[in-house]
């Protein structure tokens, strides 16, 4: 799960990095994006470029960066594509200038309504934004040097999951969409090898003044599209790779071979493919609810982290466990007792010499133990 989500945003961050994420010129490229002052087709070079400006950074301060400036490289990163983007005028200066100097959460007031088609499909969005969270505290706790497992796992990730209810409901009565979990956070945590929790308090203030001083806030939001993608692909690079190392502890015997590829297969479908399922059903009535189900469905079959979670657990519920025989014993004791050749792939024990009498024997009394 954890490795779809990185895999899942490096797609965001790649759309963004090649001009913006979610906009009519990604979808239609005869329409051009517009950065700053500037207009420019989604992917052009100058896009890209800008892009990697940032990714470019962040790789030189960790091959020839002192110790800060390897801790530092995602900041470092962004400030020299915010000053390329400025001096070449991608930057959103209008923003800037446009917002007020002071603001406050509560500034407007707005109706409060029930739209009975949206209630199932608010339920898959908080089923994935369940499994997000899960995925997330796990990446944080495991590049925190923390345990993954046990009791004080399970609190951290309780403690996440109320957190991020609190900080959603909070965020919708501020007239803003709610809020989750940030997957770029354990990339963070990763490169700076800073896991404090009094570094993560600051952080929550510098986000809290950013959304009360508007200039300051501004400042971010100005930033084009293509240098938010040059840095954040690399976090979410590294979000991918923690999923990656919490698969290596597993003892992949066959049953978890088998219940991981089950899982990885649907899940590289949805990440590959993201609209495979979305002519599934092919209702077309008035019901709401029944729209609304079907909708529900489609959004957690196209989140690929989600379809793979959902799938593992019930394959994990369903296969039994594998025991070992008694009196076996393990492939790393089996190693340790066995004096003969090293066995090479593709074929018996072979070494440079052919294979003596001696060699064959003890091969077969191996296998037979």
């Amino acid at each position: 799960m954890l490795m779809f989500i990185g895999a899942a945003l490096v797609s965001s961050g790649v759309n963004n990095w090649a001009g913006g994420s979610g906009t009519t010129c990604t979808s239609d490229h005869t329409v051009k994006c517009v950065a700053g002052t500037r207009e420019e087709y989604w992917g052009s070079a100058s896009f890209i470029g800008l892009g990697f400006s940032c990714f470019a950074v962040i790789v030189l301060c960790e091959l020839f960066g002192s110790a800060f400036m390897k801790s530092a490289s995602v900041l470092f990163g962004l400030i020299v594509g915010m000053i390329i983007a400025a001096a070449t005028g991608y930057f959103d200066k209008d923003t800037i200038t446009s917002t007020p100097a002071g603001n406050f959460l509560w500034v407007h007031t707005f109706k409060l309504s029930l739209c009975g088609q949206l209630v199932l499909p608010m339920i898959a969005a908080w089923v994935i934004i369940i499994a997000e969270t899960i995925g997330n505290v796990t990446a944080s706790s495991d590049v925190s040097r923390l345990e993954i497992s046990g009791e004080g796992f399970m609190s951290r990730v309780q403690g996440g999951m109320l957190a991020d209810s609190i900080m959603a409901t909070i965020a919708g009565l501020a007239t803003v969409p709610p809020l989750t979990t940030f997957s770029q956070n354990s990339g963070v945590i990763a490169l700076t090898r800073n896991a404090s929790r009094s570094s993560g308090y600051m952080c929550a203030f510098v986000l809290f003044l950013m959304g009360i001083i508007g200039k300051f806030g501004a400042i971010f939001c100005a930033v084009p599209s293509s240098v938010i993608g040059g840095f954040t692909t690399f976090l979410f690079g590294a979000v991918t790779t923690s999923g990656v190392r919490v698969l290596a502890y597993c003892k992949w015997t066959r049953r978890d071979r088998f219940i991981a590829t089950v899982s990885i297969a649907l899940g590289m479908a949805s990440l590959c493919v993201s609209q495979w399922f979305i002519y599934f059903f092919t209702y077309t009535g008035s019901n709401s609810g029944k729209k609304g189900l079907l909708q529900a469905i489609i959004l957690i079959v196209e989140e690929p982290y989600l379809v793979s979670a959902l799938v593992m657990i019930m394959l994990n519920l369903c296969i039994a466990d594998e025991f070992p025989e008694e009196g076996s014993s393990s492939t790393e004791e089996r190693k340790r007792e066995w004096n003969g050749p090293i066995p090479l792939a593709g074929g018996p024990f072979n070494t440079s010499h052919h294979a003596t009498s001696s060699s064959v024997e003890r091969e077969r009394e191996v296998e037979d133990a």
